[in-house]
């Protein structure tokens, strides 16, 4: 249950926890808080008592989870999570602002990252996924893309190649940023051109060591675990003509234990690309305007 609950918010084992605790003594805050209230109403009709506390509880609950949520460094999350919760109850969308900025996401695999980052960015006010591009048509993400209800162009290499229809489909959909989550083949120039320092990657490594041509999922943890190195991590990146070599924007790192094999070192950086990715994401567009 704790690692559904992990992996449906994106968050790591410390984060979830603090989550957990504001749960708790969010509702804890604002059940003491309507019972407090009507202390100082006389009622003596229990059933109607019970109805105006369950009515207060409800309308001082998304305020207490807020306010216990700023000191312990959740904020952000439950302001998102209470705008979603809004969204479903009034069945309607959140409304968007005059700058908002739309994302198409690059995967060739089952997509976790996309599927984060689609969760991540339900019901942002100012950015949204508008569009999965991808190039194996059994991919995991396109299952992704329609469970979320995101429209999925598939490409070939031809179509990579000579991306006249690509770029065509892209500036249709209005996709003002690319988000390479997982995707395996390199952009021609036309397209990074198209999309100057508005390309971002994610690298399973701490660049610029163990990145270029062939270097990508676990070719890469296998190369860090034969070079016995004390640690690895994630590297988010602009993309530019070259492999691996575009303006780094992020990393974050984690330490490789005597007994990791390459498959225990991918957990751990598929937990830092969960934790990190969508973060840097919306930090980098809102920088960006």
């Amino acid at each position: 249950m704790l690692e559904k609950l992990r992996k449906r918010w994106g968050v790591n084992d410390w984060n979830l926890v603090l989550i957990l605790c504001t749960f708790a003594l969010g509702g804890s805050f604002c059940g003491y808080s309507a019972r407090k209230i009507l202390t100082n109403i006389v009622l003596e009709n229990k059933t109607l008592w019970f109805f105006l506390y369950i009515c207060l509880v409800t309308l001082l609950w998304p305020l207490a989870v807020l306010l216990v949520s700023i000191p312990l460094g959740q904020f952000s999350f439950f302001k998102r999570y209470i705008i979603k919760i809004w969204s479903k109850m009034t069945q309607k969308k959140v409304k968007k602002s005059k700058n908002h900025l739309k994302m198409a996401i690059f995967a060739s695999g089952k997509g976790s990252n996309a599927a984060n980052i689609i969760r991540y960015f339900d019901g942002h006010p100012s950015i949204s996924v508008g569009l999965i591009v991808c190039n194996n048509a059994n991919a995991g993400v396109i299952e992704i893309a329609k469970k979320n209800r995101v429209p999925v162009l598939l490409i070939n290499r031809q179509s990579l190649d000579n991306p006249k229809e690509c770029l065509a489909a892209l500036q249709q959909a209005g996709m003002e940023y690319l988000v390479l989550a997982g995707f395996l083949w390199k952009l021609p120039p036309p397209i990074i051109e198209a999309f100057p320092n508005k390309i971002l990657n994610i690298h399973p490594a701490l660049l610029p060591q163990y990145g270029g041509k062939g270097m990508y999922g676990q070719h890469v943890h296998e190369a860090v675990i034969a070079a016995k190195e004390s640690q690895s991590g994630i590297t988010i990146h602009i993309v530019d003509e070259h492999y691996d070599k575009g303006d780094i924007v992020f990393q974050a790192a984690c330490t490789i234990d005597a007994a990791d094999t390459p498959e225990r070192l991918a957990a751990k950086i598929h937990a830092l690309e969960q934790v990190h990715f969508p973060k840097v994401i919306e930090q980098y567009l809102q920088n960006q305007r």
